[in-house]
């Protein structure tokens, strides 16, 4: 049997079988009351209102806080135990320490940059990084949905990231984005920071279409860096609901998780091992560029 067989075989034996199961046990019909969307909604549990401002907490808060309270004990929980033969904990922060401060730090700024931003650029790493782990724990915070304790309606257990609402990204991005101007201004002056914008050794005519592209990209950066974070965790998200369940739910074929409940599983694990650092890691690391740019001589 060739290899062009062989993928043929494998591609359609996933078909042939989901034909087989929905010949076997047929399908309840679809579901239009399944919601899956309301998975990200946030119903507010606290009303919170000043003015035109929602300031309600909902799930997003309380996520947002879980990520603030563990970025803030992984530092100073350790430092204050540090310990001449570390325990795992300790080598697992210190090994996050290095890599932030030489790597993503180190690595895109100069001494006296990293000494001034370093401890901003490991925050962020550290948030995004606890943000999206958290994400994938299941947690009672589906109040659409409740189970009985005791009498107490408890919310169903759910997973949601702060980060894969786009406002949070956004706000990091900003941060990031006015940081960087601020910085760049306090070292060049004004004019100087704009004027390096143009590459050295362009004059002329050709500099103003350069100079535009220049302030374009700066405001797209608003875009991509923001989307980038947002869209990764809300797809992984996505994908993990629909193959848990959703999709069988909305088609209405049980038998239909035979296939898609193992795929959500190897969605999840490949979501928690590589994407949920390895965004937190592209975040820090071009806020790293974005400052070192910023005061570089030659932009």
């Amino acid at each position: 049997m060739s290899k062009r067989t062989k993928i043929i075989l494998g591609l359609l034996a996933p078909l042939v079988l989901l034909v087989v199961l929905g010949v076997a046990f047929g399908s309840e019909g679809q579901n239009t009351d399944y919601k899956p969307q309301n998975e990200f909604k946030l119903d507010p549990w606290i009303s919170l209102k000043i003015g035109p401002l929602d300031m309600s907490i909902n799930k997003a808060v309380l996520y947002l806080f879980l990520a603030a309270g563990l970025t803030t004990w992984a530092m100073t929980y350790i430092a204050r135990r540090m310990a001449e033969r570390p325990n795992r904990v300790q080598t697992a922060v210190e090994t996050i320490f290095v890599f932030s401060r030489d790597n993503i730090a180190g690595g895109n700024m100069g001494t006296p940059m990293v000494r001034k931003w370093f401890p901003f650029v490991a925050t962020l790493f550290l948030f995004i990084l606890f943000s999206n782990l958290i994400g994938y724990l299941p947690l009672p915070t589906n109040s659409e949905e409740t189970f009985d304790v005791f009498g107490v309606a408890v919310p169903s257990f759910a997973i949601y990231a702060a980060t894969a609402n786009i406002s949070v990204p956004l706000a990091l991005t900003l941060v990031v984005w006015f940081s960087y101007h601020i910085e760049g201004i306090r070292a060049k002056g004004p004019i100087g920071y704009l004027k390096s914008w143009v590459p050295a050794g362009v004059t002329g005519f050709a500099a103003g279409p350069i100079f535009v592209i220049e302030v374009i990209s700066h405001f797209v950066r608003i875009i991509s860096l923001s989307v980038r974070l947002f869209a990764n965790i809300l797809a992984g998200h996505l994908l993990i609901l629909f193959m848990a369940g959703g999709l069988v739910t909305l088609l209405g074929i049980a038998a239909l998780g035979i296939i898609t409940v193992p795929l959500a599983v190897l969605f999840f694990i490949f979501e928690v091992v590589l994407i949920a650092g390895l965004q937190a890691f592209i975040f820090a690391t071009l806020t790293a560029i974005y400052l070192g740019g910023a005061v570089a001589e030659d932009h």
